[in-house]
């Protein structure tokens, strides 16, 4: 019988057993009636026929037993009752069965959490149509990959051969006019081929057709069905509807379906980028993303070849902007989770390794609980039972516990899935997806399946070749210094795999007491920083942003315990802003001279809210408008960078913007101001070179390249934030304007060490875990090794032998599987730890700190677990010891 049929007859055992029952008698009796009727055309009798047909053809049930045996149903009937038999064997011993459940449970469900996690976020394809074919395009220029130029995308557009569709976005920030209160919404400017490379379509009216996608073409938009159901209240007759998006009458023409974000931006509303002839032909402005779909048959090699051709002829008709700049292709996939991939995967081996501890765990209680029933296998071997059968017997009992911790550590994991969900990193994609889907069920059960055979395989091995002359021999036999070498086999490889854990705990603990110590090069106490964006046709014109947020910084500063007001183009801490190429005053015009640098835009009175120190020169005044010379202020890397070893102030540096003679025309900016560095990616990034420009002398340009969005930074005497006062004064200023992501300035230093917090918090957590499973196995192995040996303990201090000495031998023995188990786990964790180096700030992945902390935490958990065993062998009293058996 093949294996498939095996499994379709094991299938029908199952769910038609009384069917087969009677077909498989109704067979039989066929067979017995044709041999009978054989004799009867013979000339015997009926009734003789029949019962030499029945004697010849044998025991009737015999052959059913038989028939069974070939179907591969005894099988199926002497598992279930292995399974009843584990059962009713477990609920005999409630205290080793609680105990192994719960442990079991923790693990699977601590496994089955993480995998959830690892499953929405990285193993779960893209809500788009054939994901696999989908690319993801970036310039690369100088180790940098910056987005694609609006000119270089057509360029690459128009050229290439490898795609089927190309589509380019950039992200943008709405103001969405309804019946409520304006509110701020994420979205982004796309082409109308965007939804067609991604190939969905919406759930309500169309999407955007190429005229729409052309400038002066009425404003037209497509909303998400979260935003839909939430702020138009899922109202039908929305489409084809106009609502006002930033001051501007904006007819809604689609709806996209919820789980449509394919770059995981939360995406809110789309609408089209519509780029103007100029925009088409500008190479210098690097800020689309771009995505392509590859022609079937055309492999991501063949399009990087490709694209390479069309770089290297546009650095030739573009020398300017494209002179060493390349093009590099990436699976979509790749691009979007690819910084996730180390953290999970870091926390989805440490759940393993947890799990493992348990399977460890548990085997060795299932060891010693072995030794108590040997007497009760040995008399089910001398009976008759095959060692195979025993075994077979054994595996079954564990798979009832594994099944059973299974179910309890999927109802664990519901509840740790909905935690980490809740108290997980934002920055993390698709995070909020996260759930026990079926395909999560099957895992956890799988994971169970596998738990039940790995602790459950040496104990029943080891019993089901039990020998019975020695099982039933007097137990007082033991002999002195006999010891389970497999256990303690185990007890080392807890303790190894326990402290590769307690070491990567320790190296992310380390990493983060180094981090809360940065100087983040500013004040961040009372502080509180919002989002202020200006859209609409109102404030198109520069000149009248800038009196808008000038007025804000003047009523802020009015506002009851305000203590000073500034704006700022991207606060420090809010995320990414505006680069720029700058070109010192005595370097050759060629990109190769430029130093890359972030954009600041800011009031003359944001030194001294955000208290910045100025290291050298002075501070912007009102007084520095596009009238007077351009100046600027760089912090101390970019003054390394441009003049190393040089006093900058006075020196020129020209960028942002072109001379009436054009590009090659440069407009000069004098450095007037030094200050100090400020780690306005985070702190645990290092800090990058960075020049502040005054508001009143922005070019004009860049009121677009900012978005007409400023962060409105406001200090207060009091640690008490003012959030209604400055939404109030923001609406009476700005009608129609939300001031949004308001928060403290501590609290965006939070959010910014979120993930690393939640993989220290997790990583911990199971090192903890993990600690306490393996003291348990040692205390378990040297508990077993003290109930073996009472007769040779009582005899030994019968003879004289001092408690101290007693002790001291069982100390060594447990402190020696420590020690060797520390011994191979540090070798473990120095190949561990070298995968957390990109985790890692100040700390290096071998850090010697850690180990010997780690070390020594584990070695004092281990004597304390080795002395209650020890303290208890002193009690043994020798009388009763030489009773023993």
């Amino acid at each position: 019988m093949t294996f498939w049929s095996r499994i379709r007859s094991w299938a029908r055992a199952a769910f038609r057993r009384s069917r087969m029952e009677s077909e498989m008698d109704a067979e039989l009796h066929f067979h017995i009636e044709t041999l009978a009727q054989d004799l009867v055309r013979q000339g015997v009798s009926r009734e003789e026929a029949f019962r030499r047909a029945r004697l010849e053809f044998g025991a009737l049930e015999q052959a059913k037993a038989e028939c069974r045996e070939a179907r591969g149903v005894n099988f199926l009937d002497e598992l279930l009752q292995d399974l009843r038999y584990g059962w009713r064997v477990l609920r005999k011993a409630p205290a080793f069965a609680l105990v192994a459940l719960l442990t079991l449970a923790l693990g699977i469900g601590a496994h089955t959490a993480i995998f959830s996690v690892v499953n929405a976020v990285l193993l779960r394809p893209l809500a788009v149509s054939d994901p696999v074919r989908l690319v993801y395009l970036q310039e690369e220029w100088r180790d940098m990959f910056p987005g694609f130029a609006v000119g270089n995308f057509a360029e690459v557009k128009k050229q290439n051969a490898s795609f089927a569709d190309l589509c380019a976005s950039h992200n943008g920030g709405f103001n969405l006019e309804t019946q409520d209160v304006p509110e701020r919404v994420d979205g982004e400017y796309v082409t109308s081929s965007y939804f067609s490379t991604f190939g969905v379509q919406p759930i309500e009216g169309r999407v955007f057709t190429p005229d729409e996608d052309q400038p002066g073409h009425p404003r037209v938009a497509l909303v998400s069905e979260r935003l839909w159901r939430t702020r138009l209240r899922a109202d039908l007759s929305i489409v084809g509807r106009q609502i006002r998006i930033n001051g501007v009458p904006t007819t809604i023409v689609g709806v996209m379906p919820k789980s449509f974000d394919p770059l995981l931006s939360n995406t809110a509303l789309w609408i089209p980028a519509a780029f103007t002839p100029a925009e088409i032909v500008d190479f210098d402005n690097h800020y689309l993303n771009v995505v392509g779909r590859l022609r079937p048959g055309i492999s991501l090699t063949q399009a990087q070849s490709e694209l390479r051709v069309i770089a290297e002829r546009l650095a030739v008709e573009h020398p300017i902007d494209n002179k060493d700049r390349g093009f590099q292709a990436r699976s979509l996939t790749t691009a979007l989770l690819g910084d996730q991939r180390l953290s999970l995967r870091m926390i989805l081996g440490a759940v393993g390794f947890l799990l493992l501890i348990v399977c460890v765990n548990i085997a060795n209680l299932q060891l010693a609980r072995a030794r108590t029933r040997q007497k009760e296998i040995a008399l089910r071997a001398a009976l008759g039972a095959s060692p195979n059968r025993i075994v077979r017997q054994l595996l079954a009992e564990n798979m009832v516990l594994g099944l059973a911790g299974g179910v309890v550590g999927v109802l664990f994991a519901y509840w740790a899935v909905d935690w980490i969900v809740a108290h997980g990193p934002a920055e993390m994609p698709r995070l909020d997806q996260s759930r026990l889907d079926a395909s999560t069920l099957v895992f956890a059960s799988a994971i169970a399946l596998l738990s039940s055979f790995l602790f459950g395989l040496a104990p029943a091995v080891r019993s089901g070749s039990a020998k019975l002359s020695e099982v039933f021999k007097s137990a007082s036999v033991a002999v002195a210094g006999s010891r389970d070498r497999f256990r303690s086999f185990l007890v080392v490889a807890e303790v190894a795999l326990a402290l590769v854990l307690m070491a990567c705990a320790g190296l992310l603990i380390r990493s983060a007491l180094f981090i809360s110590h940065v100087d983040p090069g500013f004040d961040t106490s009372n502080v509180i920083v919002g989002r202020v964006g200006l859209a609409g046709p109102d404030y198109r014109d520069p000149a009248v942003g800038r009196q808008t947020f000038e007025r804000m910084i003047a009523a802020a500063a009015a506002l009851p315990g305000v203590e000073s007001a500034a704006v700022v183009s991207r606060a420090p801490l809010a995320g990414l802003g505006n680069s720029n190429g700058l070109l010192a005053e005595s370097a050759a015009f060629d990109p190769s001279n430029l130093v890359d640098a972030r954009l600041q835009i800011v009031s003359p009175s944001y030194l001294s809210t955000a208290r910045l120190q100025l290291k050298l020169g002075r501070d912007f005044t009102p007084q520095d408008t596009r009238e007077r010379v351009l100046v600027t202020m760089i912090n101390e890397t970019l003054a390394r960078a441009m003049w190393p070893g040089e006093n900058p102030i006075g020196k020129r540096f020209a960028c942002c913007e072109s001379g009436p003679k054009g590009r090659l025309d440069p407009v000069w900016h004098e450095v007037v101001g030094v200050v100090g560095d400020v780690r306005a990616w985070g702190l645990d990034h290092d800090v990058k070179p960075e020049f502040y420009i005054p508001i009143a002398q922005m070019p004009p340009s860049a009121w677009d390249w900012i978005g007409r969005t400023m962060d409105l930074e406001v200090r207060t005497r009091a640690s008490a934030a003012p959030v209604r006062e400055l939404q109030s004064m923001v609406a009476s200023i700005a009608p129609a304007v939300p001031i949004y992501h308001l928060s403290t300035m501590q609290q965006k230093i939070s959010g910014t060490l979120e993930r690393s917090h939640f993989d220290t918090y997790l990583l911990v957590l199971f090192a903890g875990s993990a600690l306490l499973l393996s003291s348990i196995g040692i205390y378990g192995v040297l508990s077993y090794m003290v109930a073996q040996r009472t007769r040779d303990i009582g005899i030994r201090i019968a003879l004289g032998a001092s408690r101290a000495q007693i002790i001291k031998d069982v100390l060594a023995f447990g402190m020696s599987l420590a020690g060797i188990g520390l011994v191979l786990g540090v070798s473990g964790a120095l190949a561990a730890t070298r995968l957390l180096a990109s985790l890692l700030y100040g700390v290096r992945p071998a850090d010697i700190i850690t180990f010997l902390s780690v070390s020594l935490i584990l070695l004092a958990v281990a004597l304390i677990a080795s002395y209650l065993p020890a303290r208890r062998a002193t009690r043994v009293d020798p009388i009763v010891a030489l009773r023993y058996e």
